[in-house]
Order: structure tokens, then C-alpha cells, then sequence
């Protein structure tokens, strides 16, 4: 698979670069935004690696604009733990997040945690009261159109869809989303779940996940 990486630091991009190779991925990088656009629309990655403190066109800005165009999973390299950086991020349409310093091996296992929950099976249709997920294809129609979804907002649906009429607990999403032992804070699910329920409801579908305090959350979709 193919990751393209977007960081200034050249030193930085080099020690990520080895670590992804090392696991088996191919590598593209870019130093800025505007690199980064023309590398994502010439090469379509399977992922981007972007980090937010970028000179001229900052991360968050180079994210709004892949998103424009593509639903190609994204996670962000921020160089503080700011919540605001991360509460813009997700609504933007990021997928995750690592903050600096990190771990070569901790950014590989959320790459490849990323991937596989956005990997999908082979084929299986989803449909529940006029939304229909096409799990191969990563297509989401509701009300008879589409709706863009990231790759992250779509696994959150799947997995309500695909159990409609069970009481989700948070620590069941967050292995449906990360996998099994995933340290995910509670804010980063909640961002994910707002920014979902925020596209449902501008299509008319408002009030479909509905939350059980101190039981879980499910699909309040008819059959």
C-alpha cells in the first residue's frame, strides 16, 4: 500500500519513511501543503500522513482541501496535545491523530490500524431505513443520494449497521474502529460521532443514533 507523508522536517520524514518501509509500505513524501496536493492527486495513496504545523498552507487547511475531492484516509502529526488542533482536525475529516514526539512503531501500528478497519470485506450491502452502506465499494447513499463520509465516519456507521439493534458501548466502538486493546480517549470517539450524526441529520436522518445513558448507543433506524 501506498502512504504519502507530509511533514517540513526532513529528518523527521526520514526516520517515518524507513519505519513505514521496514513494515512493507511504499512511500511518497512532501514537504508542504501545495506538494502534497499535487503528490495526492498524481499518486492516490491509501493513506495520508499530514502534519499540522506545515509552513504557508498549514496542515488543517492542505486537509480541507484533499477532502474536497477524496475520501482517502488521514492521519494527522500534531507537535502539541491542543484539543483545538484535534477538534478542527476531526472536523475536517481526519481520521486519527499522534502528537510529537511519538514512536516510529506507535505511528506504523496506527497506520495499519487505520487501514484495516478502512479495508473493508470483499462485498456485503448494508441497508437500514434508507441508508444503504456498499462495505466493498466505500459508498454511503441516504435518502437515495450519496454522503460523503471519512473513512473513520463510515467504519462508525458499518458497525452500527451491521448489529442495528445492539446496544453499542463505547468500549465495543472503539475496538470496532482501533481493535482490540486500542487506547483511544473518550473525546476522540466523540468527535467521530458528532461529525457523523452532524451529515445524518443534514440529510434528514437526525436523532438515529441514539444513546442509552450508562447502557450504550444504537441505531434508531427502521428496518
Amino acid at each position: 500500500m501506498k502512504i504519502l507523508l507530509v511533514d517540513d522536517d526532513p529528518r523527521l520524514r526520514d526516520l517515518v519513511r524507513l519505519a513505514l518501509e521496514r513494515a512493507g509500505f511504499a512511500v511518497i513524501a512532501a514537504s508542504d501543503g501545495r506538494a502534497a496536493l499535487t503528490q495526492a492527486a498524481r499518486e492516490a495513496p491509501d493513506l495520508v500522513i499530514l502534519d499540522i504545523g506545515l509552513p504557508e498552507m498549514d496542515g488543517l487547511e492542505t486537509c480541507r482541501r484533499l477532502r474536497a475531492g477524496s475520501e482517502v484516509p488521514i492521519l494527522f502529526l500534531t507537535a502539541r496535545d491542543d484539543e483545538i488542533d484535534r477538534v478542527l482536525g476531526f472536523e475536517m475529516g481526519a481520521d486519527d491523530y499522534v502528537t510529537k514526539p511519538f514512536s516510529p512503531r506507535e505511528l506504523v501500528a496506527r497506520v495499519k490500524a487505520i487501514l484495516k478497519r478502512t479495508s473493508g470485506p470483499v462485498a456485503q450491502v448494508l441497508t437500514r431505513g434508507g441508508v444503504t452502506l456498499d462495505l466493498r465499494a466505500r459508498l454511503c447513499m441516504a435518502q437515495g443520494a450519496p454522503l460523503a463520509l471519512t473513512a473513520t465516519e463510515f467504519q462508525l456507521l458499518a458497525a452500527f449497521m451491521a448489529e442495528p439493534d445492539r446496544l453499542m458501548t463505547r468500549a465495543a466502538l472503539v475496538t470496532a474502529l482501533w481493535g482490540p486493546g486500542s487506547q483511544v480517549a473518550d473525546r476522540t470517539l466523540d468527535s467521530h460521532l458528532r461529525n457523523l450524526r452532524r451529515k445524518l441529520a443534514e440529510v434528514g436522518l437526525s436523532e438515529v443514533i441514539e444513546t442509552l445513558h450508562g447502557q450504550g448507543m444504537r441505531l434508531a433506524l427502521a428496518p
